[in-house]
């Protein structure tokens, strides 16, 4: 019901200086709900257009259809004047109707005039002055109308209220079974508790959770990200000659070969500057571990957040499982780290030259001919039989890529090696230039020269032990980025899956620890009583739907 004439604008006595804005709000709260009647209350003696209760009205009911309009103080108006007009609704149609009555004066309560005679009065007037509406006007009449409009209009939201309120009751009900039953026995709620998040916790990492995220990777598919998307494309964007010079790879020729210049590149070259490359997989290897330590940290809180709400009611018992989960969690981290470890140190130990893929690769990356037969022949000045066809795999592979690279060499008649370059042999480049006069060499200085250029058999080396190097670098990377996804799962996530329902019982379930991890948290307490009494009037409620639904309506 709107108030009548004017709202309060002007705080008066000890009334609060923001009254205005709080009764309109009042009103507002109630004649916004759109099960509601509007009673619109406005003097006759004041000009209808300028009604406050009317343009409340109309904001929240454009049309008019939950609107009756009441002009009261029909007996105040001007001498010469009615309201005959407004109240058959030709100024302001209203659906509900328009309805006029006269009200107590001040004179009829001070006097202590009986109700029962003002009604008389007011049906007298009534009777003078509107004899065709009397019977449509009146206090009488508008309670009567008021009654019948609240029962048919009743009738025409009970559908919709009875839904609303089964839907409710649906949602407090599931909220109380939520925040369950005071605990009676400790012992078998705090097993199955525990039991409970361990198979949440197991569920989320096989994929088959209650409750599946639909917005981020989570558990075992975040894990399965990790190891095939996030450490699989980390290894492959590893360069297998990144921050390798050829420079560095000279001075590692130079170094293995000591104080007699080599005819074939040093085998231990290659294994040093391999080894150096291979080293470079430990760090992602590492951080392969962290990221799925993290990932196994966060599926504890999305255990606590959404599968196991019993956790809610008992905060000491939540923290006490994410504490226990965490530190078994923290004891397995080093062991996978070292087995990781391992795994880099194990490809560190032996250079398996003979690898069959290695061997396969080396032949192709090597042969142009594979038709052609290669002879390894001494210096010049030893006979033909000083050449053998029996080398080892590393300089069987340096001889070809030598022969193939320069494509200068052959055999004359099966016998000998032709070199067309016989005086680049003869007269080889110290790799250092002769100085010019008066200039001295610096006998001290043994470092290359890194802006010099490099000689045909320098390139040739570098290019020697470059391929070796990604060769092997590519099956040694290939194996690890299979053996440490086996590890990490064994060591860490198959371990914490296997254990951890033995850990938490281990830790937790002690007849001195029942009580206090029990202790359910002062809001969940009052919450479980609010909803209790909520839950009670929504079935009260529906109970009088029901009894309403029965009722003959007028």
């Amino acid at each position: 019901m709107t108030p009548d004439t004017q709202l309060i604008t002007v705080p008066v006595g000890d009334q609060p200086e923001d009254i205005e804005a709080q009764v309109y709000e009042m009103i507002q709260s109630f004649i916004s709900n759109p099960n509601s009647l509007i009673l619109a209350v406005s003097p006759a003696n004041s000009d209808l257009a300028t009604s406050e209760a009317l343009k409340l009205a109309r904001d929240v009911d454009p049309e008019g259809r939950r609107t009756l309009l009441v002009v009261s103080k029909l007996d105040l108006m001007d001498a010469g004047t009615d309201a005959l007009e407004v109240l058959l609704g030709r100024v302001i149609p209203v659906r509900l109707g328009i309805i006029g009555v006269v009200n107590r004066s001040q004179h009829d309560i001070n006097t202590q005039k009986s109700l029962e005679d003002s009604l008389r009065g007011e049906q007298a007037f009534l009777q003078r002055h509107y004899p065709s509406l009397a019977a449509r006007c009146g206090s009488r009449y508008l309670a009567r109308t008021l009654s019948r409009l609240l029962m048919h209009h009743i009738r025409d939201c009970l559908p919709e209220l009875k839904s609303r309120v089964t839907a409710l009751s649906g949602q407090y009900q599931a909220r109380l079974s939520g925040y369950g039953q005071p605990v009676e026995d400790h012992s078998a709620t705090l097993l199955q508790i525990v039991t409970k998040f361990a198979s949440d916790y197991c569920n989320t990492i096989e994929g088959t959770p209650r409750y599946i995220q639909t917005t981020e990777l989570c558990g075992g598919a975040r894990i399965c990200y990790i190891f095939h998307e996030t450490f699989g494309r980390t290894l492959q964007s590893i360069d297998p000659l990144g921050g390798l010079t050829e420079l560095d790879i000279l001075t590692a020729i130079r170094n293995a070969t000591g104080p007699r210049p080599a005819l074939f590149v040093p085998e231990i070259s290659f294994e040093l500057l391999v080894k150096r490359q291979i080293k470079r997989l430990e760090e992602p290897s590492l951080r392969c571990v962290e990221l799925v330590h993290e990932e196994l940290q966060r599926i504890i809180q999305h255990c606590s957040s959404y599968s196991t709400q019993e956790l809610l009611r008992f905060p000491k018992l939540h923290d006490s499982i994410v504490e226990v989960v965490t530190a078994l969690l923290r004891k397995r981290l080093p062991v996978t780290n070292e087995m990781v470890h391992h795994l880099v140190a194990i490809e560190l130990a032996y250079i398996n030259t003979k690898h069959p893929d290695f061997s396969d690769a080396a032949q192709v990356s090597a042969s142009v001919n594979s038709q052609q037969v290669v002879l390894l022949c001494l210096p010049s000045g030893l006979s033909d039989q000083a050449c053998t066809p029996q080398l080892s795999g590393f300089l069987y592979f340096y001889a070809v890529l030598a022969v193939n690279s320069q494509g200068h060499f052959g055999l004359d008649g099966g016998k000998r090696w032709k070199n067309d370059r016989a005086v680049e042999e003869r007269a080889p480049s110290s790799g250092f230039g002769s100085p010019s006069k008066g200039q001295a060499i610096n006998l001290l200085d043994t470092a290359l020269p890194p802006s010099r250029r490099l000689t045909t058999r320098e390139q040739r080396d570098c290019e020697v032990i470059q391929r070796l190097i990604k060769s092997y670098f590519l099956i040694v990377r290939k194996s690890i980025q299979d053996s440490v996804p086996k590890a990490v799962m064994h060591f860490l996530v198959n371990f914490v899956k296997e254990r951890l329902q033995s850990e938490l019982v281990g830790q937790l379930y002690k007849q001195t620890l029942m009580h206090q991890l029990l202790v359910e948290s002062a809001d969940t307490a009052q919450q479980r009583d609010e909803v209790a009494h909520m839950l009670e009037a929504l079935q009260k409620a529906n109970n009088i739907i029901s009894e309403i639904r029965e009722t003959h309506l007028w």
